[in-house]
């Protein structure tokens, strides 16, 4: 049963032998070529009168492989390629902090109605974070303190944004907006050194005390030995969080120096 299997039919090679027999380790005696329509096509040609089997010619109706497409050339040379998506993702996407004056205020409310805004237009793809710089601030005020925010820009919102015609129209028509700062009509991007120090500055969590005198004004002490004295602002020390104040002692301006909140205007 097995020799009539492997016996050809018809005196024509069978092509699962004929296969086998031309990819085989050992090198085989030159066999007379089968008929043309048996041969397998796209693999070898029979053998020569050499013994050296010979690729067989590509065939018409294969496809030929197209040749590289080459840059346009212009009279000042090569263009060059347009760039990739990841160089473009590299360069960043344009984004950058804007500047708009506000009615005094008015802040808070400009935040709110430019987020509204940028939702209800789905522009959120080109304006992203809206800022109103605050601190947290010590305020005494008799004798008493409490912690106040303060607005680092009174009269000012930060927005980041992707700056065109669509996005400019959407910051610059909302209420309360009276415009970009920059140059003339054109709105100037905040350097990035600007924007790192305004982060870092609303990112300090250490309150401020709130300074309501000069040089010069007259103050009263409300704690301390000195309590209830008055006394004439002589120097104020930021980077102590101290101020001098002259005050009469014994008919003589002494100066003595006390804490932001030992200190109010009279």
């Amino acid at each position: 049963m097995s020799e009539e299997r492997n016996r050809t039919q018809g005196g024509k090679p069978d092509t699962a032998s004929l296969i086998q027999k031309l990819f085989r380790d050992e090198p085989e005696e030159s066999q007379p070529a089968p008929p043309g329509p048996e041969t397998p096509v796209g693999l070898v040609t029979p053998p020569d009168a050499t013994g050296v089997f010979i690729p067989e010619p590509r065939s018409a109706e294969a496809p030929e492989v197209p040749p590289a497409a080459e840059a346009p050339v212009t009279a000042e040379g090569v263009l060059e390629a347009p760039p990739t998506e990841e160089a473009e993702e590299a360069a960043g996407d344009g984004r950058h902090w804007f500047v708009i004056h506000t009615y005094s205020g008015y802040e808070n409310k400009v935040r709110t109605n430019l987020e509204r805004r940028v939702a209800s237009m789905t522009m959120q793809h080109k304006i992203f974070r809206i800022l109103v710089p605050t601190e947290d601030e010590i305020e005494v005020k008799d004798g008493k303190r409490r912690i106040a925010k303060k607005k680092v820009f009174p009269g000012y919102v930060l927005v980041e944004m992707i700056m065109d015609d669509d996005s400019w129209y959407v910051v610059r028509n909302t209420p309360g907006v009276t415009g970009f700062v920059g140059s003339g009509s054109k709105p100037l991007p905040l350097q990035d050194k600007e924007v790192k120090a305004i982060i870092r500055q609303i990112g300090d969590e250490t309150p401020k005390f709130r300074i309501t005198y000069q040089k010069g004004s007259a103050v009263r002490i409300n704690s301390g030995p000195f309590m209830d004295f008055s006394g004439i602002v002589d120097e104020i020390l930021p980077e102590k969080e101290k101020v001098r104040v002259l005050v009469s002692i014994f008919g003589r301006e002494t100066p003595v120096e006390l804490d932001f909140a030992q200190v109010e205007k009279i």
